[in-house]
């Protein structure tokens, strides 16, 4: 939907809002000619149409809200009351998520399990947060491991309660993933996978169908050329191609995203990468910066300095507008006022150890899979029961909230922030290795 349409669309709908607001203000002037029996069928419309309304009103005022902070304004200008405006607006919403972050510290609800079946990899990138390798582990977790885990999760919190996120490594490397999955199906377990597309087959599909797989993360990060480069597999681009018309015929697929980590060597395809998902029939797609962990953590090369991180910005703000493809940004920190809720639909929350929690690919029961520090680790799932971790564990993650400094602790964002992601916290020397106040500068708004 473009601004256009959204500007028409909101129009109509406050007028429709505003006309059923004055059919109550006007029903006063027929109560005294309509008999009872017709005066209760007046109003009994008047209530399911003004009911009707009152639900598809946050889809609106949305839209209105989403147009409003796209506007061009001088945040610095304090004379801007529109910038002025959108900033109230914006840390009204980001209050009332701080709060909510609050509520799942101290009382967390499992929503998210990431299964990371395996670190075997048939690619081997440049940013690669869990440093994949060809060869198989020899502490990977076995199946029946996983499947007495999934069993206790589902019997105790309900397995449509939690979604599962398969990775890896690719997880499509693994010979019994879809017997573990089939189990988890078994139990009521929705589960999507990130994936690089390269195994994926008729048979693989067939077996997707059969699972309660619902949604998919494809991993194209260039052009042919741009692509096979970085994922370090010469001549694949074909083939995720394939495994991506192969995914667009299944009916079954809720979500089918491709996600493009944004680098120093592909910035400038960007646009070229939007038109070619576009001409392919891509309806998700997401840009997400590569963060310094794993591979990346001294890449140079690759990591975007504050000119990348802002033409990547507003390339997705850009895209957002057109309304052609659903264009989100990473989720992986706090922007500030300019730029939070406007990549994503969503403000900055890291749900590490409240909402988010993962199984590593040997057993280690952590947060997200990112997360790779030993003193992290909760407990594992080949000696531990999960659920006893989770409820009783995690203190790092919640009350206690390591990610914090004198420094953090002073910064007028660090309620929304909390000191970023835990995968770009710099457990060494205690800061963040990503800190987007230092990195934006005059364009972190707060």
């Amino acid at each position: 939907m473009d601004q256009e349409e959204i500007k028409n669309d909101v129009t109509k709908f406050n007028e429709l809002r505003d006309n059923i607001n004055s059919l109550w203000s006007e029903i006063k002037e027929f109560e005294n000619i309509l008999d009872n029996d017709n005066k209760k069928t007046f109003k009994d419309a008047l209530k399911g149409a003004t009911n009707f309304v009152n639900e598809i009103a946050p889809y609106y005022d949305g839209l209105e809200k989403y147009q409003l902070y796209n506007k061009d304004v001088d945040f610095n200008n304090p004379k801007d009351k529109t910038a002025k405006l959108i900033k109230k607006l914006k840390k009204e919403e980001l209050n009332k998520l701080a709060k909510e972050n609050r509520e799942l510290i101290n009382h967390p609800k499992l929503s998210n399990l990431f299964l990371e079946v395996t670190l075997r990899c048939n690619c081997k990138c440049e940013h690669c947060g869990s440093s994949c390798g060809y060869k198989t582990p020899k502490d990977e977790i076995s199946a029946e491991e996983l499947k007495k885990t999934l069993l206790e999760i589902a019997n105790t919190y309900g397995a449509k309660n939690v979604f599962l996120t398969v990775t890896g490594g690719e997880p499509l490397m693994r010979e019994d993933l879809f017997d573990i999955m089939g189990y988890a199906c078994s139990l009521g377990f929705r589960w999507g996978m990130t994936t690089n597309g390269i195994l994926i087959d008729e048979k693989v599909i067939e077996q997707m169908k059969k699972t309660n797989f619902q949604s998919i993360s494809i991993s194209l990060d260039g052009l042919k050329e741009t692509h096979e480069k970085f994922r370090k597999v010469p001549g694949v681009f074909e083939k995720i191609l394939n495994s991506i018309k192969l995914l667009q015929k299944m009916d079954t697929l809720k979500s089918l995203q491709i996600t493009t980590v944004a680098n120093k060597t592909n910035l400038n395809e960007l646009e070229d990468i939007y038109k070619f998902l576009l001409d392919i029939g891509i309806k998700e797609w997401r840009v997400m910066c590569v963060d310094p962990i794993g591979r990346a953590s001294t890449n140079n090369k690759i990591l975007l300095d504050k000119e990348g991180l802002l033409y990547m910005y507003n390339f997705i703000k850009e895209k957002r507008l057109e309304g052609k493809m659903k264009v989100d940004g990473d989720c992986a920190h706090y922007l500030g006022l300019k730029y939070e809720n406007i990549l994503r639909d969503h403000g900055f929350i890291c749900g590490a150890g409240i909402f988010i929690g993962s199984i590593l690919s040997n057993g280690d029961i952590c947060v997200c899979p990112n997360v790779r520090r030993k003193e992290l680790v909760q407990g594992n799932i080949k000696t531990d029961s999960f659920i006893d971790v989770w409820e009783n564990r995690y203190k790092e993650f919640r009350k206690k909230r390591i990610t914090k400094n004198e420094k953090c602790k002073n910064c007028k964002s660090f309620k929304y922030c909390r000191g970023g992601s835990f995968h770009t916290w710099n457990f060494d020397e205690n800061i963040p290795n990503m800190c987007m106040k230092e990195i934006l500068e005059d364009e972190f708004i707060e």
